[in-house]
């Protein structure tokens, strides 16, 4: 390995934008990019960051369900190397007798085509080596009764990860497929009932631990750094794929 093949492993000198990285598994990207000596640009709805978070992230507002909110975005960002898009919308899905088109339709444009649009508005200001990596989840490939609309779109948003690394390339794209991760994602959940979900994952899955949100901060980087990889949906899962977990 050369010293310029060492040198691409890092993000030094590289602006990486993540839409969602105000909280959650984009706030774990956005420290482990930050950590890989890049300059990150987090950007969420909300219009701070976490006590604590703010040193070293540059902040912007952003609604992925609005396009003209995202063209604003990536004017503002101007030219980049890396897009993560882990940002989902608060549309919930429900049994699919008691949904209706409209409530469908938001979790696809929210989840689908915000991704889709932070993509098509990101990729032109791109440079070269750069990255745009999706965030799905284990119900693309694993679905549960109640959540079909959520198990469609994150298996459209991984085609069209694949389908995009064709048409943008040598610009890769690649999805990350996350498994039960501990974060804002269960807030729904009072805290005996979170680590009862710990608990079952410590007694199911191969790893015996839940996943953290460093766990895909480092598989974020590892897509943003590898220059070989493309099309590739890297599932973060602790082994859930291979065991049965009811939650």
């Amino acid at each position: 390995m050369t010293a310029q093949d060492r040198a691409s492993y890092s993000l030094k000198g590289q602006k990486v934008v993540i839409v969602g990285g105000t909280s959650g598994m984009g706030l774990g990207a956005a420290r482990a990019a930050l950590d890989a000596g890049a300059e990150v640009v987090v950007a969420g709805r909300r219009s701070g960051l976490p006590t604590g978070e703010a040193d070293g992230f540059e902040h912007a507002v952003v609604d992925i369900t609005d396009e003209a909110s995202i063209v604003r975005l990536f004017e503002r960002v101007g030219n980049l190397d890396h897009l993560l898009v882990t940002a989902t919308p608060p549309a919930r899905d429900v049994p699919f007798l008691q949904q209706n088109l409209e409530a469908a339709q938001a979790i696809m444009n929210g989840k689908f085509f915000g991704s889709w649009a932070c993509a098509r508005h990101a990729a032109p200001r791109m440079r070269a080596g750069g990255s745009i990596t999706f965030v799905t989840g284990g119900a693309a490939i694993r679905p549960r009764a109640g959540i079909a609309t959520v198990t469609a779109t994150f298996a459209a948003l991984e085609t069209l990860s694949q389908a995009l690394a064709l048409e943008l390339g040598p610009l890769r794209v690649n999805t990350l497929r996350p498994g039960v991760i501990d974060s804002a994602m269960w807030s729904f959940l009072d805290e005996a009932a979170r680590e009862k979900l710990r608990q079952k994952v410590r007694e199911t899955f191969p790893v015996r631990r839940i996943g953290t949100i460093e766990d895909v901060g480092h598989a974020a980087v590892f897509l943003m750094t590898n220059p070989y990889v493309t099309g590739a949906v890297l599932e973060i899962s602790g082994g859930e794929t291979l065991v049965n977990l009811d939650i």
